[in-house]
């Protein structure tokens, strides 16, 4: 094969571990399956392994691919070993991914793949992808890599090692990055059921004819922000990381801001990362220049209601008057910018009319600022597929 025709057809970026966060704080002896559904399907495949917040190296002793089966199985005969360098051992260095060998395994578009690794000695977790809203199989002790079923000891809706998927898709296809904070990441939607806006998005476009081979990546990170690090490096830091090194990008959506106007002055952040309108759209230009710069179409989605958020402690609300007043500044830029590919409007697709600072009942998980199911299938919907033709 040819350098350059592998594309990534899933994502999960990788985040730093915040104490808050800690379901499990390491493995040892352990073997760990994590279920990706991918959007476009390919010959071979390859994945990218994540050890970047990490302090040691970690030791993968084996691991295996294969298409997922029901609650965590795998469909034996299409069991795949991994290697890495044609070892089946591997150590992925900290501040590093590791990527694997390609594998002969065909796969169709939006089809779920099983990730299974197994760890002899201490793995502590120091990277992670946390609100996955995907069911993780950790095992008892033992390697059970290649096994059809796991013999359990917990799950967690956390991801802890796979970070992106790539396979050798046809001549001609291409990506669209989404690139965003929890509200991209889907948190609130199903669990296994992938119905976070990026993952409608996908069978949107694979249902059309002019679009069936573009790949959807879903770079969300709950609790990330623009400017100011916590729950994964900020946006303007990871953004060469989770966007730039991906291959063949043609377009990228950018929903994130929510955190930088809510976070300050609550338990999550002082009043020391209180961010301007101003400041907020300085950094989506940013990201907007780097973007256009290598090439990348960018198109821009206003950020969402969240009146009646709660703030985690009484220190201090993370919806106010004034915090509504910044989004609106940053919404009204984002429908006028210029020098863009084009606009989504979530705002207005998720909004209540009779309340527009708040999410519409029916779009609204229950929290007043991530969707439902149903919201997030609004987003998707909303989003004119003309855009990526």
């Amino acid at each position: 094969m040819m350098r350059g025709d592998w594309i990534a057809t899933w994502t999960a970026s990788p985040m730093n571990v915040w104490a808050a966060d800690m379901v499990v704080p390491g493995f040892y002896n352990q073997t760990i399956r994590e279920i990706a559904r991918i959007s476009v399907g390919g010959r071979r495949l390859r994945i990218r392994l994540s050890n970047e917040f990490g302090s040691a190296p970690i030791v993968i002793d084996a691991a295996y691919v294969a298409l997922a089966g029901e609650d965590g199985a795998i469909q034996p005969l299409t069991s795949r070993p991994l290697t890495f360098g044609g070892e089946v051992t591997a150590s992925i260095a900290p501040g590093a991914p590791l990527f694997s060998d390609p594998v002969e395994l065909a796969t169709l578009p939006l089809s779920r793949l099983a990730l299974s690794f197994y760890v002899s000695g201490h793995f502590p977790v120091e990277t992670h992808h946390y609100e996955a809203q995907q069911t993780t199989f950790i095992s008892i002790p033992g390697n059970f890599a290649a096994s059809e079923l796991l013999p359990l000891q917990q799950t967690t809706t956390s991801r802890y090692l796979a970070s992106a998927i790539y396979v050798d898709a046809k001549e001609g296809s291409r990506a669209i990055a989404c690139f965003g904070d929890s509200i991209t990441d889907g948190y609130g939607s199903q669990i296994d059921g992938d119905r976070r806006w990026p993952d409608v998005l996908g069978e949107r476009l694979r249902a059309g004819p002019t679009t069936q081979d573009v790949a959807v990546l879903n770079l969300g990170i709950g609790g990330n922000r623009l400017l100011s690090n916590r729950r994964g490096a900020k946006a303007l830091e990871r953004f060469d990381r989770d966007v730039l090194s991906l291959p063949r990008i043609s377009h990228l959506v950018i929903m994130e801001g929510v955190n930088d106007i809510g976070w300050p002055n609550t338990a999550l952040a002082g009043a020391d990362q209180v961010m301007t309108a101003k400041q907020i759209i300085s950094a989506i230009r940013q990201l907007a220049a780097r973007a256009e710069t290598a090439g990348i179409r960018v198109i821009l989605g206003t950020l969402t209601p969240f009146e009646g958020t709660r703030s985690e402690s009484p220190v201090g609300d993370f919806y106010t008057p004034e915090k509504e007043k910044v989004r609106a500044a940053v919404n009204a830029w984002i429908r006028e910018a210029e020098g863009v590919h084009g606009l989504v409007d979530f705002d207005a697709a998720v909004r209540d009319p009779a309340r527009p600072t708040r999410l519409l009942p029916a779009y609204d998980c229950g929290d007043h600022i991530h969707p439902s199911d149903a919201g997030y299938r609004a987003m998707a919907q909303a989003i004119d597929l003309a855009l990526f033709e």
